[in-house]
Order: C-alpha cells, then sequence, then structure tokens
C-alpha cells in the first residue's frame, strides 16, 4: 500500500505507520517540523530506502494539505494514495482550572475537512480508504456505557478536545451517511462552522461509506502491545489482547488501552481485515 499519514509524529500515527513500513508499505508523512525524526533511527532507515517520504506542512493549512497529496501519490508505485491514516492531535495543556485545552479548540475537526476537501480527483480511481482515532465517551449513548470512575474525566476535564473529536464524528457521519442521534446535538459553530456541508470539495453526503473506519479507543496508555505476546506464553483459553466491537451492536464498556495495541489494529484492519470494518464505528479496549 501507499499510505499518507497525517499526525504520525507521535504515539498511534507514528506506531501504525513504523508498522506499516517495516511491512514493506510506502508512507508520506505530513509533519509540521520534518526535525522530529532527526534522530530517529528507525524513521531514518526507511527515508534512506525510500519507503519514508518526510513533508513539511500543517494539516489547518489547504494548500499543504493538498500538496502533501500530491507528493504522496508520486511517492507510489501507481501514482496514488491508498491509505489515509489520520491520528492528528494537538498538544494538550492545563489552564487554570485544570482542564484539558488544545489550540484551535477545532483542530481535529479543520484538519479532517482539509483533508477530506482537497482529496484528488477520484473518477479513474477509489476514494483512498481512511482511519481516524476518536474516543469513547463522546456521545451521549457512548457516554452513558464508561465505568462510572471515568465519567467525570471526560465530562468535565477533557471535554474542550472531545467537544472537536465530536466535530470529527458529526463530518464522518456526513459524508458517510451514517445517521447522526438528535440527542447528541450539533457541534458548536466553533467547532465546525455554519454551512460546512456545503464548503467546496467536500465529498457528497453518503460517497464514503464504504472507505472510512473511526476507531474509538477507550482511555489510552502508554503501555506495551499486549497483541505481541509470544504464541507459546498463550493458553488456548486466553482471552485476546483487546477487544474491538461495531457500536451498532452495542458500546464496548471498557477501561482502558495502549496506544500501542491500538496501532496494532490499524494496520491489521487495513491490511488484512478491511472488508470486515469499512464503514464502521468501532471500540477498542482491553
Amino acid at each position: 500500500m501507499n499510505v499518507l499519514t497525517i499526525g504520525g509524529s507521535r504515539n498511534i500515527g507514528y506506531y501504525s505507520s513504523v508498522r506499516l513500513l517495516d511491512a514493506g508499505c510506502t508512507v508520506t508523512f505530513l509533519l509540521r517540523n520534518p526535525s522530529v525524526f532527526d534522530a530517529d533511527e528507525t524513521i531514518q532507515k526507511h527515508v534512506k530506502s525510500g519507503k519514508a517520504l518526510l513533508v513539511k506542512g500543517d494539516a489547518l493549512i489547504e494548500q499543504d494539505v493538498k500538496r502533501v497529496w500530491e507528493e504522496a501519490a508520486a511517492h507510489g508505485p501507481e501514482g496514488k494514495v491508498d491509505q489515509v491514516i489520520f491520528t492528528v492531535g494537538g498538544t494538550p495543556k492545563f489552564d487554570a482550572r485544570h482542564l484539558v485545552v488544545v489550540k484551535p479548540e477545532n483542530l481535529v475537526t479543520l484538519s479532517l475537512l482539509n483533508v477530506l476537501r482537497t482529496m484528488p480527483p477520484t473518477s479513474k480511481q477509489p476514494f483512498p480508504r481512511i482511519v481516524t482515532i476518536s474516543s469513547t465517551g463522546l456521545t451521549k449513548t457512548s457516554h452513558e456505557s464508561l465505568p462510572l470512575l471515568l465519567k467525570p474525566l471526560y465530562a468535565y476535564i477533557l471535554a474542550s478536545p472531545h467537544k472537536d473529536k465530536v466535530g470529527v464524528e458529526r463530518v464522518v457521519s456526513h459524508v458517510c451517511n451514517w445517521e447522526w442521534n438528535p440527542a447528541d446535538g450539533e457541534p458548536e459553530e466553533n467547532i465546525l462552522p455554519k454551512g460546512w456541508q456545503n464548503f467546496e470539495g467536500l465529498p457528497e453526503k453518503g460517497s464514503l461509506k464504504d472507505y472510512i473506519l473511526v476507531i474509538r479507543p477507550a482511555l489510552l496508555t502508554d503501555g506495551e502491545c499486549k497483541a505481541e505476546e509470544e504464541p507459546k506464553k498463550k493458553k488456548k483459553d486466553d482471552k485476546p489482547a483487546y477487544r474491538v466491537q461495531d457500536v451498532n451492536d452495542g458500546e464496548l464498556r471498557g477501561w482502558t488501552v495502549s496506544r500501542k495495541d491500538v496501532a496494532h489494529f490499524v494496520v491489521q484492519a487495513v491490511s488484512e481485515r478491511w472488508d470486515e470494518f469499512k464503514g464502521k464505528r468501532v471500540n477498542i479496549a482491553y
């Protein structure tokens, strides 16, 4: 596959991209500061082999995103992008009220809009497949399914970045023609500007229904990848390293999951199980 990674300087995007590079894929990174990888021997190895391409740009700038689409397509052997890994997220800070804030407050939503609005024409090829990372506990239904002790964290401390994630899910619901629960309300205009559905270049409603996977992880940790435990250490009756469930089958109740295990699932989904997960929103948790 020829992969475009947006938000891959760290965490899930980074771990997913490294896995894909190790599997032989070509990966183009859009990075505000490509120097972030100057001392990264893993990435530099793939840069030298020609498999990894580092492009300087900001996902908030439409022209930068348009340019990275073009460079990523040229980077691949067939002149097109097959897969997008979208994991944009700002650097969280605490304000005076001890709440997590990210600036701008609609960073992820606007970045995704730029990605969708600048996708290359698709008259001669399918849409690229897109994986985007959301979170459990965002909507009314998913919040109700959270473990009791996590509810204040999600409803209060993480409220601001989660409003941004709701904006992302609203946009995805539109381009996939998923039903949006009226009980969840519409994102505020500081997250999604008025009239966003008619923005120039935004794919038509329902046109991406088979091309997007939304992953809603439980509370993320920096733990190791449990899915990589040696098979000989596992017993036949052992539970899987993590659980994945379509939200249409009910919200998956869980506490945490590591970023590395989410990346493990991302690569499995795009490499081996796309037909199983395309057009879905899934929870992942231990």
